[in-house]
């Protein structure tokens, strides 16, 4: 059996992984529930790391919705979801949120409805154009934005598509 971490220990071990990246609140905690750290200790240390900047609420929502739309190409609904389930505050998620640029935001769902469509298989565009609204909103799009991008995506000419 491990011996218990001390404070000083716990701060020094978290405070090195919160200077390799960004991590929130919840997730340190989750970490010291697992060290069997007691509730009083955790808040000290928590403490502790937000003073000195090594944790931060709101630049970590920052950095993981951008990343969320980014690269994992999840919509608002999902990214607001997953900040809920680290237990970032609704007003740091709504702050957040609201600063979603919009055509970076179309820019990742145009092409996500693009690269899908040449997958599906249906048997009109009633059918396509459900299983792609489906698609997108378990992605976490809402469902005003994916009418209007495959309003846009209709339109387009694919005759000559080349890419």
């Amino acid at each position: 059996m491990s011996k218990q971490k001390t404070e000083q220990e716990a701060y020094l071990q978290l405070a090195a992984v919160c200077a390799q990246a960004e991590h929130c609140e919840q997730e340190m905690r989750d970490k010291m529930k697992r060290w069997e750290i007691d509730a009083a200790t955790q808040d000290s240390i928590i403490a502790r790391l937000v003073k000195e900047r090594y944790i931060d609420n709101e630049r970590y929502a920052r950095a993981f919705v951008k990343d969320k739309i980014r690269y994992n190409k999840w919509g608002r609904r999902k990214v607001q979801q997953a900040l809920w389930m680290k237990r970032i505050s609704d007003d740091i998620q709504q702050r957040v949120l609201d600063e979603i640029n919009e055509k970076e935001y179309l820019d990742v769902l145009i092409p996500l409805l693009k690269q899908k469509r040449k997958t599906i298989k249906a048997n009109n565009d009633y059918e396509q154009n459900q299983k792609l609204v489906r698609f997108a909103l378990s992605r976490g799009f809402d469902f005003g934005i994916i009418r209007q991008c495959l309003k846009v995506d209709e339109d387009m000419d694919y005759g000559d598509e080349t890419d």
